[in-house]
């Protein structure tokens, strides 16, 4: 039984973990502006994000190590340099993100503004990280996070016509006034939202927070397998629903409050409620998996100690570069920039650099003299190979539409 359970917790925390301010924004204003034309590209993102979630965990599982704890010793110091460097980057910034999604959803339930909720947000994600079990941690954003379900039922709500809405996913077209340059913009940006490179150092380095071993590989590939799909059912409820909406009344998200209002719409201040209840679980979940996760790059790169099962005074370096990295997300935060511009560049920036994330999850995966039999099959290699090739085109292409389409506007 309690096998079990913790296979159910897992799947919700996968779950929490796919839907992030950046899936939550981008597939928002991308049904509104698109329509259901870039569905295919949740659907890619799933499998991709899948795929190598799968990997990782298996080399946490038969190593005892996370993947990047292994990339400087089987790839060289600078190669693994870079690889930390980028990955940092991409995760403080969607960790500024996600303490402005947190805010934001805030302000959705108080109307008081999202910037004097920020301090708090910062202060309730340190509190977190640092006195809460890691296991009571996922489990708790893992299972207020369900209440994103309030999408999925608004579709049904609203009774729309099901053949039309296969046929306009099957058929994606760009709308009219909209240029190929600035579709592939933001279709990039999708993969980047749902192929965001933190999940995979998170769900790696989860693994061995758990304990987990080669025992565990039904929870590894439950939390992926059954997990990351739910959460691409979510993001395309979520797409649905402002196609529905928002796209006949010509209204452009650029607002959270966009984003939930087709649900308010269909069930009133009840959906508004369980709106913001799954919103702010899902982001809080994200700011405390993007904080640690910024924590695991650097650390495993150095070889210091770390993880939550650590404590601050045995993880000195490790505890204090996550306060000065949450510190830094705050004061960024308080900026007065604007939040929903700043998750798109995020989720952009994390497509670009998808690359230096994958490269080393397959070389490390088919290396036998780490995983033994647990090193990657024939199916697992022709995932990856596809997806590196898929990422490192999105990764090639994403400077010159970021330029030439003025970041999409």
């Amino acid at each position: 039984m309690k096998k079990v359970l913790t296979l159910a917790l897992g799947v919700m925390t996968a779950i929490g973990g796919f839907m992030d301010i950046g899936d939550l924004v981008t597939d928002a204003l991308i049904g509104a502006r698109f329509g259901l034309s870039m569905v295919w590209v949740t659907v890619v993102a799933v499998i991709g994000i899948t795929a190598y979630s799968e990997m990782a965990g298996r080399v946490a599982a038969a190593t005892n190590r996370t993947v990047f704890d292994l990339v400087r010793e089987r790839m060289g110091a600078g190669i693994a340099l870079c690889n930390v460097l980028a990955s940092y980057t991409v995760t403080a910034l969607t960790l500024v993100a996600e303490l402005c999604g947190v805010a934001l959803a805030f302000e959705l339930a108080t109307n008081v503004h999202y910037l004097l909720w920020v301090p708090l947000v910062a202060f309730l994600t340190f509190l977190v990280v640092w006195r809460m079990p890691y296991e009571h941690m996922e489990r708790l954003y893992g299972v207020l996070g369900l209440a994103l379900f309030v999408f999925v039922a608004a579709v049904w709500h609203f009774g729309p016509d099901w053949g039309q809405l296969f046929h306009d996913v099957t058929h994606p077209l760009i709308p009219r006034g909209e240029g190929r340059p600035t579709y592939w913009f933001y279709a990039i940006a999708m993969l980047g939202a749902q192929m965001t490179p933190y999940e995979v150092f998170f769900f790696s380095s989860g693994v061995v927070e758990h304990h987990w071993s080669r025992d565990n590989l039904t929870e590894i590939r439950a939390n992926t397998l059954v997990g990351y799909p739910v959460g691409g059912v979510l993001a395309v409820a979520i797409q649905v629903v402002a196609y529905l909406i928002l796209q006949p009344q010509g209204i452009e998200v650029k607002q959270l409050s966009q984003t939930v209002l087709p649900v308010v719409l269909a069930f009133g201040q009840a959906g508004l409620a369980f709106a913001i209840v799954g919103i702010v679980a899902a982001t809080f979940g994200s700011a405390l998996e993007t904080l640690l996760s910024s924590g695991y790059i650097v650390a495993h790169h150095f070889g210091w100690r770390w993880g939550k099962f650590e404590s601050p005074v045995g993880a000195t370096r490790f505890a204090t570069l996550l306060i000065v990295t949450l510190l830094g997300a705050a004061a960024f935060a308080l900026t007065t920039i604007d939040p929903i511009r700043i998750t798109i560049y995020a989720v952009y920036l994390g497509a670009a650099t998808l690359p230096f994330t994958y490269i080393p999850i397959l070389v490390i995966a088919n290396d036998r003299q780490y995983l033994g039999d647990l090193a990657n099959g024939r199916l697992a290699n022709v995932l990856g190979v596809v997806y590196l090739l898929v990422v490192t085109v999105a990764a090639l292409a994403a400077l010159p539409l970021l330029i030439s389409t003025k970041g999409g506007l």
